[in-house]
């Protein structure tokens, strides 16, 4: 039996002959990148007799649509679709399972098994525990390659560790550089796309310049849903620096078992305020986290640690709080608000460029988890002024953050912006936002005049 295997695009071509064990293809829409994992996964299958695949999507129904349904009619006579079994099987002794992890808890029913292949379609759309499960999957004790193919766009919950990944390419210890590879993929690239429908690239370039960066340009940097779309590197982020010794300085911080968030901030005299030390720890106990915030000090004094008020619940076992342990360990706490959207709407305002061109926040280049995550949290769908606490692993730098932007706006003799000076940007916050956040806006600004 023939298959049509059709004729690819240089990109997609690139994506055929890569070897290395994760490769990730994609970027902006539209490039092709359904029919490249189609099309490769019937190779595969037929290159190699009894090779085991799987090929997952976020749900059920977007795998029918965008693969089964269109590999029925091309592997008819080379392969069977069998629908109890959600797997399509090769004459030839190969098998494509086709699988779905809509919930975080799906992803387990994989566990356990073995693949020689693996195909995460839209990977952004998994978290990194799910695709952290599914690559334990990704074995054998066969001589059949050993890869996962993800394909990928800009935003979602998985946007920050494919990201990391694949573009910026900040790996870990145990993370060879070797294994990854990605390959990306722009709509003028898929030809056959833009022949058939001369008015899709018209329709990415009219977007909103959020979405026509994700969708058309594939920018990496802001996608769908971002909530922090102010954020820009080559602005919000600079260079360490000695800080002047007359300069306040705080530390920030969210601390939990899972994860202490510590960061000191020193404010000019102007008020812009400067993140230049940072602590990322998961697993410490309270008195190592409260000696890894008087390391961050070093040889200065704080103005005050900011610490959110949950740390102040006393524990029912000892009738003692957090911020008492950590005073006992020599560290005062000052307690911030704890109101997520106003607090959200205060790191806004300081992520906004001025008249001058700068923000009134700036990050020191070492602080790379602060950077890593705050431009990748999205809004929650559920309350869309509020930003999503999934992935959670995102959240705790910028919750630090957040606590210092909150208590700075909150205490008398503190620079703040004139009154009255209502930009564009703050009346289409003004008009988003809850009453919570209105209320915040005309505390700072008085009430719109329109």
């Amino acid at each position: 039996m023939n298959y049509d295997f059709g004729s690819p695009n240089t990109r997609q071509e690139e994506f055929f002959r890569a070897q290395e064990r994760f490769i990730a293809y994609g970027g902006a829409r539209g490039g092709g990148k359904s029919w490249a994992v189609r099309k490769k996964a019937a190779l595969l299958a037929l290159q190699y007799p009894g090779i085991r695949m799987l090929l997952v999507r976020r749900t059920l129904p977007e795998v029918r649509e965008n693969h089964i349904l269109p590999l029925i009619t091309e592997l008819k006579g080379l392969a069977e679709y069998k629908k109890s079994e959600e797997v399509m099987l090769f004459t030839c002794g190969s098998r494509l399972r086709f699988g779905y992890c809509d919930n975080e808890t799906d992803v387990t029913r994989y566990q356990g098994q073995e693949y020689d292949v693996i195909f995460l379609d839209e990977a952004t759309q998994f978290t990194v525990y799910q695709y952290n499960t599914l690559t334990a999957c990704l074995r054998g004790a066969n001589s059949f390659p050993k890869r996962m193919y993800l394909t990928c766009n800009p935003g979602g919950v998985g946007h920050d560790w494919v990201k990391r990944l694949f573009i910026d390419r900040k790996f870990t210890p145990t993370e060879n550089p070797q294994n990854y590879r990605f390959i990306p993929a722009r709509v003028y690239d898929n030809t056959a796309l833009v022949a058939q429908d001369t008015g899709y690239i018209a329709m990415l370039q009219n977007l909103p310049e959020d979405l026509r960066r994700a969708w058309l340009d594939g920018d990496w940097n802001v996608f769908a849903g971002q909530y922090f779309k102010e954020f820009r590197r080559e602005l919000h982020v600079t260079a360490p620096f000695s800080i002047p010794r007359h300069w306040n300085r705080y530390v920030t911080l969210d601390y939990g078992l899972d994860m202490l968030a510590a960061y000191a901030v020193a404010v000019d005299e102007k008020g812009t305020a400067y993140v230049e030390k940072e602590v990322y720890e998961s697993g410490l106990i309270v008195s190592e986290a409260a000696q890894r915030v008087k390391m961050l000090l070093c040889d200065t004094t704080a103005t005050a640690v900011l610490a959110p008020p949950d740390l102040w619940n006393r524990r029912q076992e000892s009738g003692k709080s957090v911020a008492d342990l950590f005073a006992e360990y020599g560290v005062l706490l000052t307690r911030t608000g704890n109101e997520r959207i106003p607090g959200w709407l205060a790191v806004k305002e300081r992520l906004r460029i001025s008249e001058e061109g700068l923000p009134r926040l700036r990050i020191f280049e070492s602080c790379i988890n602060l950077i890593r995550t705050l431009p990748g949290l999205q809004y929650d769908p559920k309350r869309p002024n509020d930003v999503a606490n999934e992935p959670h692993e995102l959240t705790h730098a910028p919750d630090a953050l957040r606590g210092f932007c909150s208590w700075w706006i909150s205490v008398p003799g503190k620079p703040t912006p004139v009154a009255g000076s209502w930009s564009g940007d703050l009346l289409e916050d003004y008009n988003n936002t809850d009453a919570a956040g209105r209320a915040y806006l005309e505390a700072k600004y008085g009430r719109p005049s329109c």
